[in-house]
């Protein structure tokens, strides 16, 4: 079904070994200073809503540690479809003022500063002498975050669904998620299947983190391409297909098959959630993942998870007579991310490593239509990368997080392009404050400084923030930096 390397197309030319070697060093500086919780805090990830809390009659603090994590409990309740497994799990049994629904929202104040952003020495671009030079531009100011309306529960006795729509700041709505799933089919929950638009089962999850800001609010390695590739894809996106999956009893053991269609989630059949995408191509993705889970006893439980997508994308598009209207991807040519994942608890404190190698055909290295043959020059891009979270729970209330990652270019997809064009480098460091978390809302006081420094490149801010420095490509640094205040409701 896929093809993982295009005829004639470079393969990756530096080792590998060397960055899983400084990974598990990093991981292992970390292990003895950072990490996250256990005890009286077991953890997990999900995001929070609070009708689940007032649908149980239990406190938040029965599934969460801090919002929006879970603990294995919440886990576990997740992963059996929302349900406790007793009558109260039916709508047919529950109140009919009850209704599953969770606003969230954060009023906030933040500051952006972006380094060497190529400008206009005069104001509007005029006067005589007008050039281009190089400049640091800041912008701060009070500001809202988008707000998403989430719905999630049972229809019916082993039947969940979960429904997301989501705005941006000026309130142009989508559907971040939408799905459907049998669980426990023939009683075992060994076998769910789920249909619709879903995050993949990333084991550290970019919808379920604590990071906010511009530039800290994404994994840049979830959504890392090699410059020069027309590759859209971000494993931290949702994903729209089918999946079929299962766990044990205790979700310490799970796995993920997922088939998708190659369009980066997309709807109407394009590569967007919004109207205007490019048309998908004629082809599927496949995602698969395997977790397991250790307890350590009075230290916690330890997660690790091995991970592989295997995907396609068109190289040009089928048009309408006269070539004035694209009808559908065509050409289309393989790229696959792989690695591995980690929860590693001591105490109240945790460590999340992560580590992805990432490869695209040749063809998708500048664009070149798969007609004839690799353009002289072009080489099949590689990249290695991952980060390394560290949080410590002080109580439930107050939590203290951080997070250090590093991406580097193993091949360029172009000669001649500088070896560390496009290496990105990243810090975040923040904590929040819950003063309130009760079964019909929460509240957290969220404080955040983020930095990534990207040669060469746009910064991998959450909001695409910045320009390339002039000219490119070069290795001249990029600094973008965040600072984000706010407070996140939700009700």
């Amino acid at each position: 079904m896929f093809k993982w390397f295009a005829n004639g197309a470079d393969r990756t030319q530096k080792s590998w070994v060397r960055p899983v070697v400084t990974c598990a060093l990093l991981m292992l500086a970390i292990v003895i200073g950072d990490c996250r919780t256990v005890s009286a805090l077991p953890t997990g990830r999900v995001m929070a809503i609070p009708a689940f809390a007032r649908k149980y009659g239990l406190p938040c603090s029965a599934c969460h540690t801090a919002w929006p994590e879970l603990n294995n409990f919440g886990m576990v309740f997740r992963d059996n479809g929302y349900q406790l497994m007793n009558d109260r799990d039916s709508p047919i049994w529950q109140n009919p003022s009850y209704f599953p629904i969770t606003f969230r929202i954060t009023p906030n104040w933040h500051r952006e500063s972006t380094s060497n952003q190529p400008v206009d020495s005069t104001p509007n671009g005029t006067g005589a002498g007008n050039s281009t030079v190089l400049r640091n531009v800041t912008q701060a100011g009070f500001d809202l975050s988008g707000m998403d309306l989430w719905s999630a529960g049972t229809l019916y006795k082993n039947i969940s669904f979960l429904l997301l729509p989501s705005s941006d700041p000026t309130a142009v709505w989508h559907f971040e998620s939408a799905w459907v799933r049998l669980d426990n089919i023939k009683g075992s929950s060994w076998l769910n299947f789920k249909f619709g638009r879903f995050e993949l089962d990333n084991l550290v999850s970019e919808k379920r983190f604590l990071f906010l800001s511009n530039n800290g609010g994404i994994y840049q390695i979830y959504h890392f391409n090699v410059p020069g590739s027309i590759n859209d894809f971000g494993i931290g996106d949702n994903q729209i297909g089918i999946e079929l999956a299962g766990h044990s009893s205790d979700s310490y053991t799970r796995y993920s098959i997922a088939l998708l269609s190659s369009n980066e989630g997309g709807v109407n059949l394009t590569n967007s959630v919004t109207p205007g995408g490019n048309p998908s191509s004629r082809s599927f993705d496949g995602y698969m993942a395997f977790t397991k889970a250790f307890n350590a006893g009075s230290w916690g439980y330890e997660e690790f998870q091995a991970y592989a997508y295997v995907g396609q994308r068109p190289t040009y598009y089928q048009t309408a007579q006269g070539g004035t209207e694209q009808l559908v991807g065509l050409g289309n040519e393989p790229f696959y991310r792989v690695g591995f994942a980690g929860q590693l608890h001591f105490k109240n404190l945790e460590l999340l490593p992560y580590f992805m190698h990432g490869h695209d055909s040749a063809y998708l290295a500048t664009g070149a239509p798969d007609l004839n043959g690799i353009p002289v020059g072009n080489h099949a891009p590689s990249f290695n990368g991952g980060f390394i979270e560290g949080q410590y729970f002080v109580n439930p209330q107050l939590v203290f997080f951080g997070r250090f990652e590093k991406i580097d270019v193993g091949q360029q997809a172009v000669s001649g392009t500088p070896g560390d064009y496009g290496n990105v480098t990243a810090y975040s460091v923040g904590y929040r404050y819950y003063p309130i978390m009760f079964s019909r809302a929460g509240l957290a006081w969220h404080n955040e400084y983020s930095i990534s420094k990207s040669v060469g490149i746009v910064p991998e801010s959450g909001d695409g923030t910045g320009l390339p420095p002039l000219p490119f490509p070069n290795s001249t640094n990029v600094w973008s930096s965040s600072v984000f205040i706010g407070f996140d409701f939700d009700f």
